[in-house]
Order: structure tokens, then C-alpha cells, then sequence
């Protein structure tokens, strides 16, 4: 496995990629509050029969973290700077593995560009209403009503507690290690970090609202979709996975018993899977 940045738009962009130049592009999105080490174990199982290609988001990991007076911490700029990568590494056609975040992410790049898209796989990765779980009721009111106050209570996100259950939550005990919680909860550490990721949970609402334009991409596209997904997840529940079946005839769901973090016990299975389909 090879460690590089590159530049896109004077900003350092990490990423990490394993296999030869000559398979096949497999671009690995990650989620909250995690970065590209989430997919350490998922890699070494794809890189005989893919280029495996997992950036960190700006703001996020091992790329640069511009102050969030001096950035826009918004999705669509997430995205332009993803997009921007891709061609600095001038990579046009992908197979696409999103996460939480990088759901929103990954399918406004296939909606942008349906033609560099070879495949799919979501892993709790939620573009429908369906599977929006019950925490976001209460977000859509600090959208609605986006107060001091409520911006602070929602930094409780970042502390090692959350970062922790999120990864266990929902996993049986002793099947999740520690080494991708205790990176994360060290990212929570550098400046500015719960004030750049305040910008994104409140921009979140508008990756709500382009639920409708990812779908109308599903729908219209029909991509070969695998939905890997941690039934027992609270976030995105699994019904946002079943949703994908009503848009897209070539969609196949996997509910699997797990968590959000269902990568951090399942990657043989999901490795597993995308090989069975594409390899």
C-alpha cells in the first residue's frame, strides 16, 4: 500500500491506494467521524483485482484542515475538491464504495459524471428518507432553527463516548478493535475540529434535500448497486438500503448484522461480495 498527497487547489489532499495502475479504479468514500484508515482491512482484499484509490476528505484525516473562517465546510464544496482530486490523478471511470458522508459526496459525482461511474456499493450510505433514523428529527429543527445553543449541544458528536458507540453500537462484543475509534478520537484533537464539523452537520440538510436528485440518477441509470448495510445501525437505518430496490432493478441489498461501522467486522464478507460481483 503506497501513501501520497496531491494537490487540488493548493490544499494537500491524503489519500492511500493499493494495486496495479492497470485494473480498474475502486474509489473508497468514508463517512464520520472517520477518514481513509476505515478501509485498512477492506483494501488488501481488492487490490489483486482493482486500483484502490481512498482519499481523506478536506478537513478530515491526514489532508489539510483550513480553518473554518478561511473554508467552506460545505458537501458541495467537499465534492468539488473530490472532483478535483480525481482529475489530478486523472482518473475518469470508477467503480464507487461510499459511507455516511461520503454517500452525499459520491452520488453528486455520479450525478455529475454518470458516464465515470462502473458500479456501486453503499455501506450505510443513505440517499432516502426511509433511512434517515430518528437522531435527525431533532437535527431538522436546529436546521430549522439554527441557534448558538443548539450548535453547541450538537458537539457532543466529537466526544470519545460517541465516537466510541457509534463504532460499537450494534456490533457483538469483541468484534470491533479499537484502532479505528482511538485514531478518530485523536483527529477530534486538532484545532478547529469541532468547529468545521459544526458547518457540516448543519449543511447536512441540503444533502436532504438532493435525496430527490440522487434518486432521479438511480432511477434514470439503473447502476449495478451493492448495498452492504448495518442492519442494527440507529443513523441510517436499514430500510435505506431496502430502498434502493424501488429505483433500481440492478440493486441487491445485503442487511448484515452490525452497526454504522459494519466495515470494522464484515470487511471479508463485503470484500467478499464486490469480488463475487465484479472481479
Amino acid at each position: 500500500m503506497n501513501f501520497s498527497t496531491v494537490k487540488v487547489n493548493d490544499l494537500d489532499v491524503f489519500y492511500r491506494e493499493s494495486g496495479s495502475d492497470d485494473n480498474p479504479v475502486f474509489l473508497l468514500l468514508h463517512g464520520f467521524p472517520t477518514a481513509s484508515h476505515m478501509f485498512r482491512n477492506l483494501m488488501p482484499i481488492l487490490e489483486n483485482n482493482f486500483h484502490v484509490i481512498a482519499p481523506d476528505f478536506i478537513g478530515f484525516g491526514q489532508s489539510a484542515a483550513p480553518d473554518h473562517t478561511k473554508f467552506q465546510y460545505t458537501f458541495e464544496n467537499l465534492t468539488n475538491y473530490v472532483e478535483g482530486f480525481l482529475k489530478a490523478l486523472s482518473i475518469d471511470k470508477f467503480y464507487l464504495y461510499v459511507f455516511d458522508y461520503g454517500a452525499p459526496i459520491g452520488f453528486e459525482l455520479a450525478v455529475r459524471h454518470p458516464e465515470s461511474i462502473l458500479g456501486i456499493v453503499s455501506q450505510n450510505g443513505n440517499i432516502y428518507q426511509e433511512g434517515l433514523g430518528s437522531k435527525w428529527e431533532s437535527r431538522k429543527v436546529y436546521w430549522n432553527h439554527p441557534t448558538a445553543e443548539l450548535r453547541k449541544s450538537y458537539k457532543s458528536a466529537f466526544s470519545p463516548e460517541t465516537i466510541i458507540g457509534q463504532y460499537t453500537g450494534g456490533e457483538k462484543a469483541g468484534s470491533v478493535s479499537p484502532d479505528g475509534y482511538t485514531l478518530d478520537i485523536h483527529y477530534t484533537e486538532s484545532p478547529d475540529y469541532a468547529e468545521r464539523q459544526s458547518d457540516l452537520i448543519f449543511d447536512y440538510q441540503n444533502n436532504v434535500k438532493k435525496y430527490p436528485r440522487f434518486q432521479k440518477y438511480v432511477r434514470d441509470y439503473q447502476p449495478e448497486l451493492i448495498a452492504a448495510w448495518g442492519k442494527n445501525d440507529p443513523s441510517f437505518v436499514y430500510q435505506g438500503a431496502e430502498a434502493f430496490q424501488k429505483d433500481d432493478k440492478n440493486a441487491e441489498i445485503h442487511l448484515l448484522d452490525g452497526g454504522h461501522f459494519v466495515l470494522e467486522s464484515h470487511w471479508r464478507k463485503i470484500g467478499q461480495l464486490i469480488l463475487n460481483k465484479w472481479a
